[in-house]
């Protein structure tokens, strides 16, 4: 399995956000997660990626027990198997596109150097901004940084946080299908978490997160 949650439960505040939820994915395979606005979504990313402890159950990534594990080993785990793609660009402002990607090597334990960064530029359509700053970046080009970004250290699972939410229709499908597009050519696991309804139709495997989806995906 790339990702496997067993009864996995966590609760915030006394409220319980996720109550015996089991999932997952095996390699390869590209899933959409999908819930409204506090249904939990955020926290099983968090859960997934070593940044919050369950209550009870387990997860693993590609194998490797998530829990269990102290802060740093947690950190190193998410470093080397999970490729995160945010909804907001989270690179080093003082640098340019290709700093940022070394950078991001670097810190991932990555290998391929420079040709591999040059080879993702490339790939998503970012050659011509190869130099140039974050900020320079429009929209577009931003959301394919975060890609190339998480793809840099070959992850077996990629997340895709709310990748589309603010987007219309038309650049919608075209990020979805660069997600699915850059994860097959990566040889990675795919999971999309989301509230955008529209990816239903774009993605094979599709579950539902809340209340009652919890216990459903058990």
């Amino acid at each position: 399995m790339s990702l496997s949650l067993q009864h996995v439960a966590f609760r915030y505040a006394g409220r319980p956000i996720l109550d015996d939820f089991s999932f997952a994915m095996e390699p390869g395979e590209h899933s959409l997660l999908i819930g409204a606005s506090g249904s939990g979504k955020s926290t099983l990313v968090n859960l997934v990626c070593g940044l919050l402890t369950p209550d009870s159950g387990t997860i693993a990534i590609a194998g490797e027990s998530m829990t269990g594990l102290g802060p740093a080993q947690r950190d190193d785990l998410r470093r080397r198997r999970i490729g995160l793609v945010f909804q907001t660009l989270r690179l080093v402002s003082a640098l340019d596109l290709t700093g940022n990607l070394l950078l991001a090597q670097r810190l991932v334990g990555g290998t391929g150097g420079r040709d591999r960064v040059a080879m993702l530029i490339e790939r998503l359509g970012l050659g011509h901004r190869a130099h140039a700053l974050p900020r320079q970046l429009s929209q577009g080009e931003a959301q394919r940084a975060a890609i190339a970004r998480a793809l840099i250290g070959q992850p077996d699972l990629i997340i895709a946080d709310e990748p589309t939410s603010a987007l219309d229709h038309a650049n919608m499908e075209k990020v979805v299908t660069l997600l699915r597009e850059c994860a097959r050519e990566a040889g990675s696991s795919l999971l999309i978490v989301t509230h955008d309804d529209r990816l239903r139709d774009h993605v094979a495997s599709v579950r539902e997160i809340g209340p009652m989806a919890a216990q459903a995906a058990a």
